[in-house]
């Protein structure tokens, strides 16, 4: 009987702290690029297809810093806040190209699947494939979508998790532009 009690708080904790994880909110999961400015970490990405003739066979994130800010989207096809947030970060892309880079992360998607979203929603910023999940790992991703905006110093100015509303994006917008 005591062995059975044992058990039995061990499995109440243990879907205690699973349910209280589960209803955490993940933007106040801190990000340290953010609190502290840090350098965005470099990386080097193989292009998506639609991409490829206007940015080259890779996306090499040190060779984009300098001269604009960058948004940069962690986002992929199996994501359903990722696809109501794509048509409008399209439209901040038309809108800003000129002063921002807006550039995708396609995060542990299959190629096929990440084109057809493409496809779907006719993206024209660029994106890169992240199969893996490396650089979600570097940049501390926790889930989909996750944007970070850059200063064109290179340096992480904020991190937004989760679907932006264009009201979001216009505040980070500001803060991004002079």
């Amino acid at each position: 009987m005591t062995r059975f009690l044992v058990v039995l708080a061990a499995v109440v904790l243990l879907g205690g702290l699973f349910w209280w994880g589960l209803r955490r909110d993940a933007s106040a999961l801190p990000s340290q690029l953010a609190k502290d400015q840090r350098p965005a970490p470099s990386f080097v990405l193989p292009t998506l297809r639609p991409y490829r003739a206007k940015w080259g066979d890779s996306i090499v994130m040190s060779n984009l810093v300098g001269p604009k800010p960058i948004v940069l989207n962690f986002w992929a096809s199996w994501c359903p806040p990722c696809r109501r947030e794509a048509p409008m970060l399209e439209s901040y892309w038309q809108r800003y190209q000129d002063r921002v880079l807006f550039l995708g992360v396609n995060f542990q998607d299959g190629e096929e699947a990440a084109l057809a979203f493409i496809r779907e929603f006719n993206l024209s910023f660029p994106s890169g494939a992240d199969p893996r999940g490396g650089v979600g790992v570097d940049y501390g991703v926790y889930g989909m979508p996750e944007t970070f905006f850059i200063t064109k110093e290179g340096r992480v100015l904020a991190r937004h998790v989760g679907e932006l509303s264009a009201k979001q994006l216009e505040g980070y917008l500001a803060r991004l532009l002079p």
